[in-house]
């Protein structure tokens, strides 16, 4: 553990909203916050000895974030760091020396969905750290929202990693953990009222069941004081798991990190952080 939660600030409402949360989330972690701000010389090199300090608008953004968070979250250590190169290469060396790190994102249109900017599309899947993306919220705090946690859960293989975050997050924030698992009825279940395709359904339904509750009992037994709630939706991983994330303050997806030649997002990772209601958690697992 590094014990520091990093967030990227570029003066958007979206980037406040993240340094809010990222500073709740380093407080109840018992972590340093540290505000990155990064920006791009407009020129290979300075042409006069002062061009090469930086120029003013860096710090100002990165003051008025340490000046929301104090005013949010106080008591938190905090750290600013300026640094002077391209935002994504910034954001994926601060990756390696955090153990979280978190952007703004912002709302569009009255469903306020997500939309990754090219900086968090590209980075999310370069990086081997959770990733938590929030977008602004001008009716109530971000760290307020919602009473339980959700987190989708495959179980097609091991997620170690994803489970691990969603247990720890919950028992931090002491609220329920809702574990959801989508899954497609078999061709033969399909939905035309007769008696076989029925108890099909619901013979796959229970076979679901039984699967998540196998995968989530040693979690269950480690982490006794937290709430769980098991909800099995037969439809698509995507539109499953994000008709749970209703009522969540926080929605955790898990991204297989296997070392694409082609760095890619799944597709339902891409469903959550472009559709869900609430800040997502993006955990990278084998």
């Amino acid at each position: 553990m590094k014990d520091v939660v990093t967030v990227g600030v570029d003066g958007t409402p979206q980037a406040l909203a993240a340094a809010q949360w990222a500073a709740h989330e380093a407080r109840l972690r018992q972590s340093r916050l540290r505000l990155l701000t990064a920006w791009q010389p407009l020129t290979a090199r300075p042409r006069t000895p002062w061009a090469a300090e930086p120029p003013h608008w860096p710090d100002r953004i990165a003051q008025e974030a340490r000046a929301t968070v104090e005013s949010a979250e106080p008591g938190v250590a905090i750290e600013v760091r300026l640094v002077r190169e391209p935002p994504l290469e910034a954001l994926i060396e601060a990756a390696e020396q955090a153990d979280l790190l978190a952007l703004g994102s912002r709302g569009l249109g009255p469903a306020a969905r997500f939309t990754l900017g090219a900086t968090g599309l590209d980075l999310v899947p370069r990086v081997a750290v959770p990733v938590v993306l929030v977008r602004a919220r001008h009716d109530r705090p971000t760290t307020e929202e919602g009473s339980s946690i959700a987190v989708g859960v495959s179980l097609h293989a091991a997620c170690e990693n994803l489970l691990a975050f969603a247990f720890e997050t919950a028992a931090r924030r002491a609220v329920p953990l809702r574990a959801v698992h989508g899954r497609n009825l078999p061709p033969f279940a399909d939905d035309r009222g007769g008696a076989v395709e029925r108890a099909a359904a619901e013979q796959a339904e229970l076979f679901a069941r039984e699967e998540l509750s196998q995968a989530l009992r040693p979690w269950r037994e480690k982490f006794g004081d937290v709430r769980v709630e098991e909800q099995v939706v037969m439809e698509s991983p995507a539109p499953a798991l994000l008709h749970g994330a209703a009522g969540a303050q926080l929605l955790i997806v898990g991204r297989r990190h296997l070392g694409h030649a082609v760095p890619r997002i799944g597709h339902v990772v891409h469903a959550a952080v472009h559709h869900a209601p609430c800040p997502v958690a993006i955990v990278p697992h084998e």
